[in-house]
């Protein structure tokens, strides 16, 4: 007997890549949902049984979705998927009736685990089967052919990078960071100030940038920084001085040093790359965001623009990276893209 799955994920990759982790044989059919929308209509059709869910996603993320699958009682087993693996991340998830949680990128292993500890699958029944069973046979090809560009790639791996930096800075500050979706681009260096999100608000920022350099891709990663953060960040980082302008340097490098590296290193291992990162160098401080960028306005290089937020719940804490990918980086991240997609 199989599972009727439905894989809800916004990232083409990711939903390639839960497909393909799932044992042979266990579905009739596995289908897909871009968001939560999708998902429920899915699930109040009672077309699926076992759900993976994605919890950072637009319409409506997944913990939504699971307090929509409390409140109608809807008849689905819920296990996450998902890049932010902050402590409380999982807890909340708990909380609201999923099984259980996976982290990203998915291990096949640690899949057919969890289904054989849920009773879905059990090794070896299903291959017994299938060589009996020439319809079930059939269920033995390879997952949909789900297509992914260079755009999805980059902005899942940037995702899983994400929420390793937001672990690490909830686990430092004992908070939670809200994330966003990160945000892809192909942009002119002369037009990155209008491409950016944090450009709409007309708040003064102040801003550092790191240089970046790996075998076949390169770029710097710049933090802009709200000015009205630096106190309450100052004593989350519990200064003994929370005010002036070398402590908002330090606030600058400290918060710099904790998402720059996190996420580096999250970029390195998904890619197999070594990622070296240069100095830190302050752009300058309580600026709007064009004058901060200015260096970057008369250059017309194109550029691979990811840009991501991080919010510290119930504080006024709020900063915005950028992560600036050379022209020369693309061949060897649509090489690797090809591979992994193959």
């Amino acid at each position: 007997m199989t599972t009727r799955i439905l894989i809800c994920d916004d990232s083409s990759l990711a939903r390639k890549q839960m497909a393909r982790a799932l044992p042979p044989g266990l579905a009739d059919e596995v289908l897909f949902a871009n968001n939560g929308k999708e998902a429920l209509a899915i699930l109040r059709e009672q077309r699926a049984e076992l759900l993976f869910l994605d919890l950072n996603m637009p319409e409506m993320d997944g913990y939504q979705v699971l307090e929509c699958i409390r409140a109608e009682d809807l008849k689905v087993l819920t296990v996450v998927v998902s890049g932010d693996i902050q402590p409380e991340a999982r807890e909340r998830v708990q909380k609201l009736g999923a099984i259980d949680f996976i982290r990203k990128p998915t291990e096949t292993a640690l899949v057919s685990q969890l289904l054989e500890e849920y009773g879905f699958y059990r090794p070896g029944d299903l291959e017994h089967l299938a060589r009996e069973d020439s319809k079930l046979h059939n269920r033995l090809a390879p997952a949909p052919n789900i297509p992914v560009n260079l755009s999805d790639y980059l902005q899942e791996i940037a995702n899983v990078a994400m929420g390793r930096a937001s672990d690490l800075l909830a686990r430092l500050l004992k908070v939670f960071v809200q994330q966003s979706i990160p945000k892809v681009a192909v942009i002119a260096h002369s037009e990155l100030y209008m491409a950016i999100s944090a450009a709409d608000r007309s708040e003064n920022y102040s801003a550092v940038c790191q240089g970046f350099t790996g075998a076949g891709m390169s770029g710097e990663a710049l933090l802009l920084f709200e000015d009205a953060s630096f106190r309450e960040m100052a004593e989350l980082l519990h200064y003994d001085e929370v005010d002036g302008e070398q402590v908002n340097v330090e606030v600058l490098m400290d918060m710099s040093s904790i998402l720059f590296g996190a996420f580096m290193n999250g970029i390195g291992d998904q890619l197999d790359l070594k990622l070296g990162l240069g100095h830190p160098t302050v752009l300058g401080q309580h600026r709007p965001i064009n004058e901060l960028l200015e260096h970057h306005s008369t250059r017309e290089e194109q550029l691979l623009c990811i840009e991501i937020s991080y919010c510290i719940e119930n504080s006024d804490i709020e900063c915005n990276m950028l992560i600036l990918l050379t022209e020369d980086s693309v061949p060897f991240l649509e090489k690797r893209l090809a591979y992994l997609v193959d």
